[in-house]
């Protein structure tokens, strides 16, 4: 994968060129907390029939750097990452897809910078917290995720399955981005969502129960968002139903070309 280079050290990204030629937006996947981009493995050779895909790691997540100093895992330094891998390529206008966390700072970046997002596509992913008390709860649970993989090491993922435990370069990455990149600081995503005004598919795992809720919200909020749950499926349902998801996926991006 190629590397760009970053204030913070560089970040690994890849493009999957359409399979062939295309003026659709490309697509920009971001992976979730703790997994790295080869988590839409199941996704990416659906996706690029028609347009080009850029995936990517986060700092301090798979072959991306990890560096010491933690003011480096910020959210304001993921979506520069985001938009400094946009210019590289020369997009302009680009769906965003993400995970989870990929998904929160999808919808961070449609907020800070909406003419250059075509679309939005939200995989198990939460718009954040209004109440400072919620919020607080999400923090701390954020920074024991830290302390066990600080305690424990890479084993403290757990065995997710969009978990790809043996491309980490270094857990210590991942214990700055507990401590750093997954705490939310403010309501500004979640209250922004009315202002949305592209298209989004908020897709969802039926198992995904701490999750549910938030898909339900942000599709109500969204104004042109549809929501899809998605049977048989948990936190990634893209990896655990990779055919129906890819499937909807490649509806709603059909939609929008």
């Amino acid at each position: 994968m190629p590397k760009l280079t970053r204030p913070c050290g560089s970040i690994s990204f890849d493009v999957i060129k359409a399979a062939q030629h295309t003026t659709a937006p490309a697509l920009m996947l971001s992976h979730g907390f703790g997994a790295t981009s080869a988590m839409f493995a199941p996704n990416v050779p659906t996706l690029a029939t028609h347009r080009d895909v850029i995936t990517w790691d986060l700092r301090g997540h798979g072959a991306s750097a990890s560096p010491a100093d933690p003011q480096c895992y910020s959210a304001a330094h993921a979506l520069g990452d985001m938009q400094a891998i946009l210019d590289t390529l020369g997009v302009t206008r680009a769906v965003l897809g993400g995970h989870s966390l990929g998904g929160y700072l999808s919808l961070s970046f449609a907020l800070d910078h909406p003419d250059r997002v075509a679309g939005l596509i939200l995989i198990g992913t939460g718009p954040g917290f209004r109440k400072d008390d919620a919020r607080d709860a999400w923090n701390r649970r954020a920074h024991a995720t830290a302390q066990r993989l600080s305690q424990e090491g890479i084993a403290a993922l757990g065995d997710s399955s969009e978990l790809h435990r043996e491309t980490h370069a270094d857990v210590q990455g991942l214990v700055q981005a507990a401590n750093g990149t997954l705490v939310q600081r403010d309501a500004r995503v979640i209250d922004g969502l009315p202002d949305i005004r592209v298209p989004a598919l908020v897709i969802v795992g039926e198992g995904d129960k701490n999750f549910l809720a938030a898909a339900d919200y942000m599709a109500a909020k969204i104004p042109a968002a549809r929501e899809v749950v998605i049977p048989d499926a948990g936190h990634a349902a893209n990896v655990d139903q990779p055919q129906r998801v890819n499937a909807e996926m490649a509806a709603f991006l059909a939609d929008l070309s």
